[in-house]
């Protein structure tokens, strides 16, 4: 497996493994599969540096990734990234996500940042384990805060000194 930065020409595999989370899991509150055009737009506003996606490939084909972004618009959060992983279908449990994440927290540890948060919809044990094994705390939980799948979903909140 090989982890690198995304390129234009991953935007149709990073479409692929998003739409499957927004159609089939709790893990995007998203409700509506992303285009590709939605998506290599999303790409673009992550040029690297805190906020960058990072993407997993294995035998030619990306199998997941791995993005940092802005926590909130306002100038004095410029210090806090969201972090977020999706894994396609048939690639978790295989040590991918722990190889992709922990590229994209190393990488971060070198861009002046002091936070990093991570929004975990409930339940995704998994998930949880992966970021607490990064040293994510888990700092609170907003109970049912979005609605998916008809039903109401809480959300975790985890952090991460960086």
């Amino acid at each position: 497996m090989t982890v690198r930065p995304a390129t234009a020409d991953d935007v149709p595999a990073i479409t692929a493994v998003y739409a499957h989370h927004v159609e089939h899991t709790l893990a995007t509150f998203d409700l509506v599969p992303p285009t590709e055009a939605d998506r290599a737009a999303w790409l673009a506003a992550h040029p690297g540096g805190r906020h960058r996606v990072l993407v997993a490939e294995r035998d030619g084909a990306v199998v997941g990734f791995a993005a940092s972004g802005p926590f909130r618009a306002r100038p004095a959060y410029d210090a806090t990234v969201e972090t977020s992983i999706y894994l396609a279908p048939g690639a978790t449990g295989q040590g991918l996500g722990r190889a992709l994440y922990g590229a994209l927290l190393q990488a971060l540890a070198g861009e002046g940042l002091h936070r990093a948060v991570a929004v975990i919809a409930q339940p995704n044990p998994a998930s949880e384990a992966l970021h607490r094994s990064f040293g994510f705390t888990h700092v609170g939980t907003f109970g049912e805060v979005g609605r998916k799948f008809d039903r109401w979903v809480d959300t975790a909140w985890f952090q991460k000194e960086l």
